[in-house]
């Protein structure tokens, strides 16, 4: 099942999205500007905005609230998709090597048994021996 997250159809014109998340439309299209965001386009021209944008412009206002100019701002972001891209690789990484792991194991002899780890007294009778 895919991982749900916020959608990424463009459904929302600038000043709705720009209501739904609080802020003006021009500061929508100074994000935009400054490389924060990158909305659709419609075939004339015009701005969509899907879910993630919203969710993205969220995360913006979240780190400008906290004192981070646009250009850190910027490299949070940047950074953050590194994270997210780096945790996805060593997900699958972990898997794929639980998955040789559990193939290797298949691949052991199932006639080899292991023994017991205790000791067991030999009963031999020992006679002497002959020299010739």
């Amino acid at each position: 099942m895919p991982e749900m997250g916020p959608s990424t159809r463009a459904l929302y014109v600038i000043s709705i999205a720009a209501e739904l998340a609080g802020v003006h439309p021009q500061t929508l299209r100074i994000y935009e500007r400054k490389g924060l965001l990158d909305p659709s386009r419609t075939g004339g021209g015009a701005r969509r905005y899907s879910d993630a944008d919203i969710a993205q412009m969220q995360r913006i206002l979240e780190l400008t609230n906290a004192g981070v100019n646009l250009e850190g701002v910027r490299r949070v972001l940047a950074l953050e998709a590194e994270v997210a891209r780096l945790e996805a690789e060593l997900a699958a990484t972990r898997s794929d090597a639980a998955d040789r792991v559990a193939e290797t194991h298949r691949q052991y002899r199932r006639d080899l048994v292991p023994l017991r780890a205790e000791i067991v007294p030999l009963n031999i009778r020992r006679t002497p021996l002959r020299r010739q």
